[in-house]
């Protein structure tokens, strides 16, 4: 299993509870999808409980901003809908909220991740007055974590305490040009650093976060990851609580929409034999970045940083066990 594989080898888990997927007998616009979610979570909850290893890093739902667009907008990904995008982001924070929920009362020291997409969008300065509408698009990407938190429609059942840590997924075409297909360039004036992106999500919430997916294809992943790493570091020089980096994926995997071989992971294929091959650049990467990100922090930084309240008012009372260091991330 899995999770003893992790406990044998010494990694610490982070558990996905949804990610993209749900049985196929269940209609995810359903009252029964929140009931089976709420059910399914109580059920791993009481099994995280009974393990010796303390799983207690869980992410109720991954990325409701791009699953509600992606299929329930443009329907390329699970449930291929069109038009409902709004829908399935609201029966996806009623899900994650209810979840939550079961995790804070059932899983002492749970500590609850909420990774979403974080972007930039400027305008096409071919059509008038789209600088307007970008940036109404780019405030957007804030709905998901505003409905979990209570601020933006409290009806769907969020509160302040299931907004902890924040995972802050962002890759090359995570900045674009608006009403085009065309990427924002990184020599373009207009484009916005990602350690700006993250400075201005901490000043909106005032939470812990982290990168929790980044990555590239082909030759560039290394070149990809080290700017990465240069961003985190000078977010943490600013004193923002970027607690880490998650590369994604690890593995080379088929394109989701032509098979095609993506070369984008630090492994390649199994052969036969079970045998991968490394893709020796990121790696030599990672082995340098992971000791100058050890250096960096343990010179850097020695305050703690606390939960401040979220910047609206509430009669609830926070339920998140432990307050994160730089030099313990994360743990409860």
């Amino acid at each position: 299993m899995v999770l003893d594989a992790a406990a044998a080898n010494g990694v610490e888990v982070l558990l996905d509870l949804l990610h993209f997927g749900w049985p196929d007998f269940l209609d995810v616009f359903a009252e029964n999808f929140v009931r089976s979610f709420e059910a399914f979570t109580y059920a791993i909850a009481r099994y995280l409980r009974s393990r010796s290893d303390k799983i207690r890093m869980v992410a109720p739902v991954n990325e409701i901003s791009f699953l509600s667009w992606a299929g329930g907008d443009k329907g390329c990904v699970n449930p291929y809908c069109n038009g409902r995008g709004h829908e399935l982001k609201h029966q996806l924070i009623r899900a994650a909220a209810r979840s939550s929920e079961v995790l804070l009362n059932e899983l002492p020291g749970v500590r609850l991740i909420s990774p979403e997409p974080v972007i930039h969008i400027v305008g096409n300065p071919e059509i008038p007055g789209d600088d307007v509408e970008a940036e109404k698009y780019r405030l957007a990407q804030y709905q998901a974590w505003d409905m979990l938190s209570g601020r933006l429609h409290p009806e769907l059942g969020g509160k302040p305490e299931y907004l902890d840590i924040l995972g802050a997924n962002f890759y090359e075409r995570n900045e674009w040009v608006h009403n085009t297909l065309k990427p924002l360039e990184r020599s373009d004036g207009r484009y916005r650093p990602l350690h700006c992106i993250l400075e201005e999500v901490w000043q909106r919430y005032r939470r812990p976060m982290f990168v929790s997916e980044t990555g590239t294809e082909d030759g560039a992943r290394a070149e990809w990851f080290n700017l990465i790493c240069d961003e985190v570091l000078t977010a943490i020089d600013r004193g923002l609580p970027v607690h880490g980096i998650c590369l994604y994926p690890i593995l080379n995997h088929p394109g989701w929409e032509d098979d095609r071989h993506c070369y984008n992971g630090l492994f390649d294929y199994a052969d036969e034999a079970g045998n991968r091959n490394v893709h020796w650049p990121l790696a030599h990467a990672i082995r340098k970045q992971q000791a100058r990100l050890a250096r960096f922090n343990q010179v850097t930084h020695e305050s703690r940083q606390t939960r401040s309240p979220l910047p609206f008012s509430s009669s609830m009372e926070f339920r998140i066990p432990a307050a994160a260091t730089f030099d313990d991330p994360f743990c409860a």
